[in-house]
């Protein structure tokens, strides 16, 4: 029987424009050569507790390996699973933040800083010890990478930002030029969905999910990558996600509303840093280039793409990976 929720959030799927509609109901694709089971696991001590990592390939192997660092806050490694097809040629590297996934979850917001969960990814690279390695963060994870990039490790050999969070000001400019695009009922909905109760919960998020549709995910992940997110303990930290960000992606309370890394872009080493987003990304592509130019970087948008880009295009993804790896290798 179909429920209120999801009988509204069909209802508003057929508002979204109908160029975006036939992307945003596919089931993606697993991308050849993936992994889904890992080949070897640790629980890393940082500070709070343990964070989960996972590796495929070998980390002893002639190319440097690649972290991956998901998004969120509050997200989890799953979404970067189709990125295991890169192990036939370096290690893999995946990981779940503290609180997220199948790391330890305290729950206490102290840790919930941008310096410590940056903390982690140097503690990922002296448990493994890892001499050289590339480093891609997406959206929040691109916040890690940004912060990471611009202290200019000497073990970094490349760094791709990918739909980033640089400053949440922009981040929320972009989100009003997008949310003005949208249908006019499901834009005035959003509008008053961030007034607490102004609207029904229900519809609010159909709205929403309406809204990520369009620019966040457009595919439906395919059954191996669903299963094994359903299996992790904690696929999403909402309680994280609140209190650092919000309600949704268009509208910021927590911790990171003042959020500014725009000074940093100059301090990265442009020659090694590549910055990526979807056509159709809620990092707008226009907004993303700009930051390559700051940085004197370069960029690429990925076709037939929103913000999930490595569940939406992995082939061109990877092959665009594959590409610029090599010549920073």
């Amino acid at each position: 029987m179909m429920g209120r929720r999801t009988f509204l959030a069909a209802g508003l799927a057929s508002l979204v424009p109908a160029r975006l509609a036939a992307q945003a109901l596919p089931q993606g694709a697993t991308a050849s050569g993936i992994r889904i089971a890992p080949d070897r696991e640790a629980m890393v001590p940082v500070q709070g507790g343990r964070i989960y990592v996972r590796v495929n390939g070998a980390l002893d192997g002639r190319k440097p390996p690649i972290l991956f660092i998901h998004g969120g806050p509050g997200s989890s490694h799953w979404g970067w699973l189709n990125a295991t097809a890169l192990a036939d040629e370096r290690a893999v590297i995946l990981y779940d933040q503290l609180d997220c996934g199948r790391s330890d979850r305290p729950g206490d917001p102290a840790n919930w800083t941008v310096e410590r969960f940056l903390s982690e990814i140097e503690a990922i690279r002296a448990h493994f010890g890892i001499a050289r390695w590339h480093l891609l963060g997406g959206s929040w994870g691109g916040t890690l990478a940004l912060e990471y990039g611009a202290s200019r490790p000497a073990a970094l050999a490349g760094l791709v930002l990918q739909s980033p969070l640089v400053s949440t000001s922009i981040w929320l400019e972009d989100a009003a030029l997008l949310k003005a695009g949208m249908p006019d009922e499901v834009r005035d909905l959003l509008d008053r969905c961030d007034t607490q109760g102004a609207a029904p919960e229900a519809a609010c998020q159909a709205a929403t999910d309406a809204f990520y549709a369009a620019h966040v995910r457009q595919t439906i992940p395919p059954p191996a990558i669903t299963a094994y997110r359903d299996a992790l303990p904690a696929p999403f930290a909402a309680g994280l996600y609140n209190h650092m960000w919000g309600r949704a992606e268009f509208t910021c309370t927590g911790t990171l509303k003042d959020y500014d890394g725009r000074p940093l872009l100059t301090k990265l080493d442009a020659a090694r840093t590549l910055f990526v987003a979807g056509t159709d990304d809620e990092a707008r592509p226009e907004t993303v280039a700009r930051f390559a130019e700051t940085a004197g970087a370069q960029f690429v948008e990925i076709p037939n793409a929103a913000h999930s880009i490595m569940l939406d295009n992995p082939a061109t993804y990877l092959a665009v990976l594959r590409g610029w790896m090599k010549v920073m290798d």
